[in-house]
């Protein structure tokens, strides 16, 4: 009896225990919780704190912020109706041979002349007078417009070029992010002046900008290929019609004759048939053949030239209206930043100041 009660109380005191482990588990959970909530509330207090200093700032000091904001956006707007308009207008062209290399340096090189004001050697490049190479500010050359597809075509090719090991390795993104100017065969060249309408003069300067020796090279060689492959395909023809005629004799002798088997020469025979089968055969042949000439006529008519002009300048310029030159928002936009600055910097002063006291 008495050890029963013994175990009695021992199960009582175990299940205590384990209810005050519980008890005390649930309170860790409790307390982690409220201290997560009472972090972020923390944040929240100090973010609205923050915006409401901000705001009372602007309240304290909206008669100065006003005028200053006002004197500004007048200030900008005389501006830009003072300084002479800029004018811009795009061209979209298509390179040949790897003369994209020599167009994007030359985009670089009329840069530095006029950034150096070689207006000399620029008015002689575009031929042209030297008040009007003054009057241009700018080149521009970036990708041209391109979609979705056209990517993923290139995507395609550039993964032709590599091996299958390789080309695994290499996502869609990779290559976007990759790519550079010269990954592209299309091309916007955008110029920026004050005359607007100098962009159908500097398109004929431009158009020599496509002109050197590597692209001259390899269109010749090109040329040279293409010339050596007609030549072949061209006596493929020409074996093909022989071997022709001789079918169609043996054809004209197999409706004469009821002979099963034909001569064709020097001992060589051939069945009816088989005549016909390799008459069609022959046929196909030289379909193949003339068709191959054509693919190598139409390469060399579509690209006999260095580049292609898509789309032109255009003969009267657009107004440039790029946020750098709007100075009537940009004017305001800094000095109420340098507002901001005076007023953190005196706030900086005088809590140093005010520290310790």
């Amino acid at each position: 009896m008495s050890e029963n009660i013994h175990d009695n109380k021992k199960h009582t005191k175990t299940d205590k225990s384990e209810e005050i482990d519980l008890v005390v588990f649930f309170n860790l959970i409790g307390n982690f919780f409220l201290r997560i909530i009472e972090f972020f509330k923390s944040i929240f207090q100090s973010i609205v704190s923050f915006i409401v200093f901000i705001l009372r700032a602007i309240i304290d000091n909206l008669k100065i912020i006003s005028i200053v904001l006002v004197i500004s956006a007048i200030v900008g707007y005389g501006l830009e109706k003072i300084k002479p308009k800029v004018y811009e207008s795009s061209m979209f062209v298509k390179p040949y041979f790897d003369s994209k290399y020599q167009l994007v340096n030359n985009i670089e090189y009329f840069n530095a002349l006029l950034s150096n004001e070689e207006y000399d050697t620029f008015s002689k490049i575009f031929d042209i007078d030297l008040e009007n190479a003054k009057k241009v500010l700018s080149f521009e050359i970036k990708i041209g417009p391109e979609s979705e597809n056209d990517k993923i075509k290139e995507y395609d090719e550039y993964l032709k070029s590599l091996d299958s090991v390789r080309a695994q390795e290499i996502s869609y993104n990779d290559f976007i992010e990759n790519r550079d100017i010269f990954s592209s065969n299309f091309f916007e060249i955008n110029v920026e002046s004050h005359k607007k309408d100098i962009f159908k003069k500097l398109e004929l300067g431009l158009n020599s900008s496509f002109e050197n020796t590597y692209s001259e090279k390899k269109m010749k060689k090109r040329d040279s290929l293409i010339y050596i492959q007609k030549q072949n395909i061209l006596a493929s023809i020409e074996s093909v019609d022989s071997l022709q005629k001789v079918y169609i004799r043996v054809l004209e002798e197999e409706s004469k004759s009821k002979s099963q088997k034909i001569g064709i020469g020097e001992g060589f025979t051939i069945e009816p048939a088989e005549s016909k089968t390799r008459e069609f055969e022959l046929l196909n042949k030289e379909l193949d053949l003339r068709k191959q000439l054509r693919v190598l006529d139409e390469q060399k008519v579509e690209e006999d030239v260095f580049f292609d002009t898509v789309s032109g300048f255009q003969e009267i310029g657009s107004i440039s209206r790029t946020i750098y030159q709007r100075y009537s928002i940009i004017f305001p936009l800094l000095s109420f930043l340098i507002l901001c600055i005076i007023f953190i910097t005196k706030q900086t002063i005088r809590f140093v100041k005010n520290y310790g006291h």
